[in-house]
């Protein structure tokens, strides 16, 4: 299906699962979990959340983290980042602070997420300047914007010809190594087209490696809560495949033509950060139900499939 499919009421209630998340990072930045400062420009406001959630939240990103600099330790500055359904993530700017600013960024999402984060990098001067650089022009135009090394483009990942002429718009290069980023947003499209856009992605890209971070496990009776709480809210995710064990999600992706991959739920994540991390973070919040925050960790993974010898060696321990 290359058309975009009707606006529906489900589409609405996935797009606000970005504010949500994003009010839950400011909340945990706010405490001092990680620095980010960028974050308020995109919300202005969060509530406190429960310390099991910040801490989840920490684990997360800490994640995502140490695997996109495994990356650039691979290959340098010379490649490219992919953000699939990138929300108000602030990852560029953040990379922008440090010497690893890369080639070309990539975000997309739907239209409506896109250009909102449009109009709010267009009115803040600390952000705008970053993308445009000393002399760069910023074409921002129906919800997108371009500039020379960022793109940010309104795209349905659920049509492939879609995702095609975005990354097309984007200036994606199969010759450049690539890292692609699907944080909490696979698990909202349905198994076919979720499949096709992963296979996709893989022989697009030889050289690359994908994270993935999403739900796992959720065929017990904490996994049936998740999915009927996201329900509620009118989100139908793809509960059959997130029943399975992070190794069979890690299989799923080899069978789609990744080389490799290989999966861990978040408490093996969480227990592979050094002693101090754990420590400093644990300090922050005292944590009232130690079960619930082991349950969130014992269902949700970090999968990271790979393209291309260069990234083989990719690993939590790394």
């Amino acid at each position: 299906m290359d058309s975009i499919k009707s606006w529906t009421a489900e589409d609405e209630a996935i797009i606000a699962t970005n504010i949500d998340a994003t009010e839950c990072k400011r909340c945990a930045v706010e405490l001092g979990y990680w620095k980010d400062d960028y974050i308020s420009y995109f919300i202005r406001h969060a509530d406190r959340k429960a310390p099991e959630i910040n801490r989840g939240y920490y684990a997360r990103v800490r994640a995502m983290e140490i695997f996109i600099h495994q990356f650039l330790e691979r290959c340098g500055t010379k490649c490219q980042i992919i953000n699939l359904g990138c929300g108000f993530d602030t990852l560029f700017w953040r990379l922008k602070d440090t010497t690893n600013a890369v080639s070309n960024f990539i975000e997309l999402d739907f239209p409506a997420v896109t250009s909102k984060k449009c109009q709010i990098i267009k009115r803040n001067k600390q952000l705008l300047q970053k993308i445009a650089n000393e002399d760069g022009e910023v074409m921002i135009r129906a919800g997108d914007l371009h500039a020379d090394g960022y793109h940010l483009v309104g795209c349905d990942l659920r049509c492939l010809g879609s995702v095609r002429r975005a990354l097309t718009a984007a200036g994606a290069a199969d010759a450049l190594p690539a890292l692609l980023l699907a944080e909490c947003v696979l698990v909202y499209l349905r198994g076919d087209a979720a499949d096709a856009l992963l296979a996709h992605l893989a022989a697009a890209f030889p050289r690359a490696a994908l994270l993935v971070y999403e739900q796992c496990g959720l065929g017990d009776k904490f996994g049936e809560v998740m999915v009927r709480n996201l329900a509620a809210r009118g989100c139908v995710v793809a509960g059959g495949r997130l029943r399975a064990a992070p190794a069979e999600q890690a299989a799923r992706l080899v069978a789609l033509g990744w080389d490799a991959a290989r999966a861990w739920d978040m408490t093996a994540v969480w227990r592979s950060f050094p002693d101090e991390d754990r420590a400093r973070v644990e300090a922050l919040e005292p944590l009232d139900e130690r079960e619930l925050l082991q349950q969130l960790h014992a269902h949700y993974a970090l999968t990271v499939a790979t393209r291309g010898d260069i990234f083989a060696d990719m690993d939590l321990n790394a």
